[in-house]
């Protein structure tokens, strides 16, 4: 990739300095023909070489972080929810949080995301109430000045399984368990990088080395991971029995719901897209119509040479004297012959 670089950068130097020895001959013309850049080959060749320079740098940047990388690339999945309108899943969400209620809660948080954002989601809310009041919230101070324990509500957040970060890497083994709220956005790859690095358990190869409590991921930096395989089949058990509790679609489902938690309102920006265009169509339609309407008379108008337009009317003019002057001499012809003079 480095031979490639200093290639294709020499050639970059060599087609500018080219640039820098050009010379031309102009045309004589006029001021408005004359452009910017015309004459100045020296100008031209620096703004080529900064351009090319850049896009040189970021390609090189790019390349370079994608060599460096030392995991597997994710493969793309086809998932429902990526095109241009098209809605998450709520089923899917749905069954997703059920999979992070009953799996992922244990080691990962969701702190940015409240108990009310479920409802109209995957939740009535009834439902979501209900599931507030499953968590103990420690609040306070009262009128007394004591803390004291509340069941949950909708407008709590999801509590975290440790009480500090210290804790949770005593609990595994050295390594924090990050956050979930906002992982699909935070990674690159997105669900498709969740979904691999969920299903991308394997036996090591030959000659790598894992310490105690770590996994083999090649999707995962450096290969060796602290969490174990939590996602395998039948891990849970689905209410809907037409929905097969597979590792795939178990993994499917959580990367949907972690799609959600990074996004809530994906689906209320898509609404608000179709809204946009409608109304800009008919806005568009009507600013076209005013503007035809208005200026049609200014741009349908001919501008005529005013001394050629003088000579037409005065030659006009002429031609409709002698009509007229020949209609009265023939006039008074035809009266003269209708009444002879009398001897």
């Amino acid at each position: 990739m480095s031979e490639k670089l200093r290639s294709f950068s020499s050639k970059l130097f060599q087609m500018a300095k080219g640039g820098f020895n050009w010379t031309s001959v102009r045309p004589k013309a006029t001021s408005s023909g004359r452009t910017f850049f015309a004459g100045r080959p020296k100008l031209l060749g620096a703004l080529g070489v900064l351009t090319g320079g850049a896009g040189l740098l970021m390609y090189a940047l790019e390349t370079s972080v994608d060599a460096s990388s030392d995991s597997v690339h994710p493969p793309h999945q086809a998932w429902n929810h990526t095109g241009l309108l098209a809605a998450l899943d709520k089923e899917g969400v749905r069954r997703g949080y059920f999979v992070y209620k009953e799996v992922c809660s244990s080691c990962h948080s969701l702190q940015y995301i409240a108990y009310r954002n479920l409802v109209g989601v995957c939740m009535t809310e009834s439902e979501a109430k209900s599931e507030a009041e499953g968590i103990t919230v420690k609040d306070g101070p009262n009128e007394e000045g004591n803390y004291f324990d509340r069941p949950g509500k909708l407008s709590d957040h999801f509590p975290s399984p440790y009480p500090n970060e210290d804790a949770a890497r005593s609990a595994n083994n050295g390594a924090y368990p990050p956050d979930l709220s906002y992982i699909v956005s935070a990674r690159k790859g997105g669900e498709d990088y969740v979904f691999a690095l969920l299903t991308g358990y394997c036996e090591p190869p030959a000659g790598f080395t894992l310490r105690d409590g770590q996994y083999f991921n090649p999707y995962f930096s450096g290969g060796a991971i602290s969490m174990g395989k939590v996602i395998d089949n039948e891990v849970v058990t689905y209410a809907d029995e037409n929905v097969a509790a597979s590792a795939a679609q178990i993994a499917k489902d959580v990367c949907t719901f972690l799609k959600w938690t990074s996004e809530p309102e994906s689906d209320e920006r898509r609404l608000l897209l179709i809204k946009v265009v409608i109304m800009s169509a008919f806005l568009i339609g009507i600013s076209y119509y005013i503007k035809r309407h208005k200026w049609s008379a200014l741009k349908s108008r001919k501008i005529f040479y005013i001394p050629e337009l003088e000579r037409q009317a005065a030659k006009a003019a002429q031609e409709a004297k002698l009509a007229a002057e020949k209609s009265a001499s023939e006039q008074c012809n035809k009266c003269e012959d209708k009444n002879p003079k009398k001897d």
